[in-house]
Formats: C-alpha cells, sequence, structure tokens
C-alpha cells in the first residue's frame, strides 16, 4: 500500500456511520538515521467531516498568516481530527476488488479515541 490509496478515501465507525474523508497521514520517524532518513512509520490519519482538502500546512498551532487564508482554512476544517493507527480496523486493500464502482472505506474500531490533528 501507498499512501496515496489512504487519501480522499471515506472513513466510518464500526456501526457504519460516515465520520469524512483521510485528509493527512502523520509519521513518526524512528531510531537514528540509516543512510539518509530514519525509518518512518505510520502513527495516524487525520479525518476531516467537511472538506475532503488538506490542510496545506495550516493546521500547525502557530500559524496565522497570511490572513483571511490561516483563519479560513481553521474553519474550514473544524472538527477535525487524528486518530491513531492502532484505532484502524479496516483499510481498503487492492487485493479486495475495490474498484471505482465499489467505494474503497477506511474503517474504525468500535471505541476509537480523537485527537487533535493541530502540529
Amino acid at each position: 500500500m501507498i499512501a496515496s490509496d489512504l487519501l480522499d478515501v471515506p472513513v466510518h465507525d464500526a456501526s457504519g456511520t460516515r465520520l469524512g474523508w483521510v485528509v493527512d497521514l502523520r509519521f513518526v520517524l524512528d531510531g537514528n538515521p540509516d543512510t539518509f532518513l530514519a525509518h518512518a512509520r505510520l502513527h495516524g490519519l487525520v479525518v476531516s467531516p467537511r472538506t475532503r482538502t488538506s490542510f496545506m500546512g495550516f493546521e500547525r498551532s502557530r500559524v496565522r498568516h497570511p490572513w483571511p487564508i490561516a483563519p479560513l482554512m481553521r474553519w474550514w476544517h473544524r472538527g477535525t481530527f487524528l486518530v491513531h493507527w492502532p484505532d484502524v480496523a479496516r483499510v481498503p486493500v487492492p487485493e479486495d476488488g475495490i474498484t471505482p464502482e465499489r467505494d474503497a472505506v477506511v474503517v474504525l474500531r468500535a471505541g476509537y479515541t480523537c485527537y487533535e490533528p493541530e502540529l
């Protein structure tokens, strides 16, 4: 699976209720760098209930400019949350026979926890 397989995919809870779309992925760098970078591990998914577009970097807590774009992006993404990777129950995989006619869906485990998406 590649990162773009998860972006813009609908997210549902365990009961099938649509929560939004995956708009970003969060990674953690583990260990010492090898040749160029440390190994990246998927930490979680950022889910937006209102839009399928990314934050374009405006999720950083201290970004306030350019005005009015920064406040507009925060308003547009209100309700957005981060869900940790262990709370994801199922992701679409090509072997499932997912086609554009059959909607790919990310399903969260029952009792998942929402976290603030700010960096």
